[in-house]
């Protein structure tokens, strides 16, 4: 791209920029402000989720700034992903790191030099080296922006010393230059540091909210992993996707297994030679394979639009980690899917991971034992998400300092049945065998003794002699432990921030065990079949499916004559709306979200070719949305409402709560007697399963309850619902369920 002269730069508008180049023609939440801050000379650091469009934000004042900017990024794929998009869009951008030759390397800083780029991707050890020091004193550098920002943080998950020089670097040059620093997940401590680490001066501090709406988070607890991935990947077949182990060894059988079972898969992990992992990446990213399955080592730069699902087959050592990794599922803002199946030894393997972790020479003793305590919280805030009943994506945001709704209605912990249950002796007892025992033990051991465990540990501690040994035999350990965790989590019991994690009393232990206090939790009903979620498909007729498969496989054959990664030549969410729009002129293609000046001039001939040989030009027996062909200029025309549009007429990726209509109850099967259940399923099969949410019995409850067919009553000590004459009068029933009398012990 040539430089431009004061006068155009004056003429040119940022929307217009944003259209050419980036196919956009308005900017995301928090990208304008942003860009607004480095056009004015201002020092920024932001944090947006993964698919937020943070690239964007320094890439676009690039084009508009007089100089160079360098781009301080960790990874060799993802400066090679993001400088093979950047000149495919015809911005003219280079990278430095140790896959070029030393030749390589002069020639590419000789032509920045001479201004041929705007921007220069470079490794962070790559900066104080005598050659690009020399560069960047004789050359105008008007940003340095550093990507991956909480890596330069202690208090960071991805902490690399090589960062903590980049600030020595830019003191270096002749002129300080505006400095941007940008994240996906960092806490408010992470944020502290990467301020003081940078001095950023001034800066406009931006965090634009982590939600990504358009992800489905689900946690699944089970030990037959294998075998609900298979079910899983088989109702997905078509969709790209990655499933994260814990361990290599995870890694490797899940791929024969899933090889065996006939999927394409590609696998990456430290433990394969470059080349191999190479060619496994390259295979994930043109679409030659459709399953990759990785360790943490997968990932960071992989910038696949079309991931449809991120499935861990282990649970992550923290939130900062799980969420980067899930962020990559759905960058395109169409509907995907992250779910974690969990099982409690994952704990037990990630502890093990923590504590054998070889860490930096630098560190002094102190540093050591303050990062590890931080892993270990960090672990213990990764097995609550995993264990608890609230609201899965109010967790995730709450953990990175934002307030979220109670309930989001697109997470399986909001689309689940729970009944609140009184738990109060269980917790009595909990406190008890923490105190008799002197507070040296962790929840193993403690939950090990409640249980009445006979083994060689409780023996040789003399835990069986403990006052209330075997005394909550019948809950089983993982209600035990859901028991103690709740505990913790409200302050009746505290952990020690070390590797043992020792339970210890607070001032409000007695509360409960003097029965001052009652604990409640919520537990899960237990499932009869394995939860799903549909709530946020993008929902396309038959004649809609057929024009989106024809438009990826023109899509595959464009990016292979290009030797491009397909998302690069459209994402999915340009194609799904190119079937929306079905534009059959320049005009109309232009119209179309991520197809700039730039994509129209190098593929939109292709596709506005193939989209009329498929329909035949006639848009309204298409179905095209009629809103959306309002909006193409020089359309004019409106289709019919008796036309099926391509997408069900309600919001994408929402469903209407549920209400009892009249049609529904029309043709239910009215016996003398009806239980809640029979009547909740009778319902359930005759709503629309793609408009409405499904009716739950915790809400017919609430109603019968209200109505006075139900009441609570008290029970040995614990609350019951029982039906009432009311209720029988009406011709309900009562029910005896395992979860209505789990506490009757």
């Amino acid at each position: 791209m040539r430089e431009l002269d004061a006068k155009e730069r004056l003429g040119i508008r940022k929307e217009e920029i944003l259209k050419t180049y980036f196919g956009y023609e308005t900017f995301r939440a928090g990208q304008e402000k942003i860009i607004d801050c480095i056009l004015a000379g201002q020092d920024v650091l932001a944090v947006m989720p993964t698919g937020a469009g943070k690239s964007l934000c320094y890439q676009l004042p690039a084009l508009l700034m007089r100089g160079i900017t360098v781009v301080v990024s960790p990874l060799i794929s993802l400066m090679t992903d993001q400088v093979k998009a950047l000149n495919e869009m015809g911005v003219h951008a280079a990278y430095i790191n140790s896959s070029l030759t030393e030749g390589q390397i002069a020639k590419a800083l000789e032509f920045a030099r001479a201004g041929r780029y705007k921007m220069i991707y470079v490794a962070p050890e790559r900066l104080e080296t005598p050659r690009f020091l020399d560069f960047a004193n004789h050359a105008e550098i008007s940003m340095i922006t550093v990507d991956e920002a909480h890596c330069i943080s202690q208090w960071g998950q991805d902490f690399r010393p090589s960062y903590v020089r980049i600030l020595s670097f830019i003191r270096q040059l002749p002129r300080r230059p505006v400095v941007s620093a940008f994240t996906a997940t960092a806490t408010r401590r992470v944020r502290e540091d990467i301020l003081a680490s940078l001095a950023l001066e001034n800066p406009c501090e931006t965090v634009t909210g982590f939600d990504r709406e358009n992800l489905y988070f689900e946690v699944q607890r089970t030990k037959n992993k294998k075998e609900r991935i298979r079910k899983y990947l088989g109702s997905h077949e078509g969709d790209s996707g990655i499933i994260y182990c814990a361990t290599r060894k995870g890694v490797d059988e899940l791929y024969q297994f899933l090889t065996e079972e006939g999927f394409q898969a590609g696998r990456y992990h430290a433990g394969m030679d470059q080349g191999e992992r190479s060619r496994s990446q390259e295979d994930f990213i043109y679409d030659r394979i459709k399953v990759m399955i990785a360790t943490n080592a997968f990932g960071m730069g992989i910038d696949k639009s079309n991931v449809r699902y991120v499935l861990h087959y282990n649970m992550p050592q923290s939130m900062e980690n799980y969420y980067q990794e899930a962020g990559r599922a759905g960058r395109d803002g169409e509907p995907a899917e992250c779910i974690l199946y969990y099982s409690p030894q994952d704990t037990m393997i990630n502890r093990f991971l923590l504590e054998s972790k070889e860490r930096d020479g630098e560190y002094s003793w102190e540093e050591m034992r303050i990062i590890q305590a931080q892993d270990m919280e960090r672990l213990h805030k990764m097995e609550a998400y995993c264990t608890t009943a609230k609201c899965l994506r109010g967790c995730i945001l709450n953990y990175f300092g934002e307030e979220a709704k109670e309930k989001c209605g697109n997470c399986s912990n909001c689309l689940e049945e729970f009944q609140e249950t009184d738990v109060s002796q269980a917790a009595a007892d909990v406190i008890r065998c923490v105190q008799a025992s002197g507070q040296r033990f962790g929840m193993n051991m403690i939950a090990g003794t409640l249980l009445g465990e006979n083994t060689a540990k409780i023996r040789s501690y003399h835990m069986e002699e403990n006052p209330v040994y075997g005394k909550q035999s019948k809950l089983g350990q993982s209600l035990l432990k859901e028991i103690i965790r709740a505990m913790v989590e409200q302050g009746y019991l505290r952990q020690t921030e070390d590797k043992y994690s020792l339970l210890k009393l607070t001032g409000q232990s007695g509360r409960l065990l003097e029965g001052e206090d009652s604990l409640r939790i919520l537990l899960r009903k237990e499932d009869t079949q394995e939860n799903s979620r549909k709530n946020t498909e993008t929902v396309l007729t038959q004649k809609g499916n057929q024009l989106f498969e024809e438009l990826r496989k023109l899509r595959a054959e464009l990016a292979k004559e290009r030797s491009l990664p397909p998302y690069m030549v459209a994402s999915d969410k340009t194609l799904r709306d190119m079937c929306l729009r079905i534009p059959l002129t320049e005009e109309e293609m232009l119209a179309v979200n991520g197809m700039g000046k730039r994509k129209m001039e190098q593929y939109g001939a292709q596709f506005l070719k193939r989209i009329l040989a498929v329909t035949g030009g006639d848009w309204e027996s298409w179905g095209a949305d009629p809103e959306l062909r309002k909006s193409i200029p020089g359309d004019g025309g409106k289709s019919s409402e008796e036309k099926m549009p391509l997408t069900e007429s309600r919001p994408r990726g929402k469903k209407a709560e549920f209400r009892l209509t009249e049609e529904l109850l029309f043709g239910i099967q009215y016996v003398p007697e009806l239980s809640v259940s029979e009547f909740t399923a009778q319902i359930n099969e005759r709503r629309d399963e793609k408009r409405m949410k499904r009716l739950t019995i915790k809400w017919l409850t609430e109603k019968l309850l209200e109505e006075g067919c139900l009441e609570k009553r008290a029970d040995g000590g614990y609350e019951k619902i029982v039906l009432t004459r009311q209720g029988a009068a009406a011709g309900f029933r009562a029910e005896e369920r395992v979860s209505a009398i789990l506490w009757k012990l």
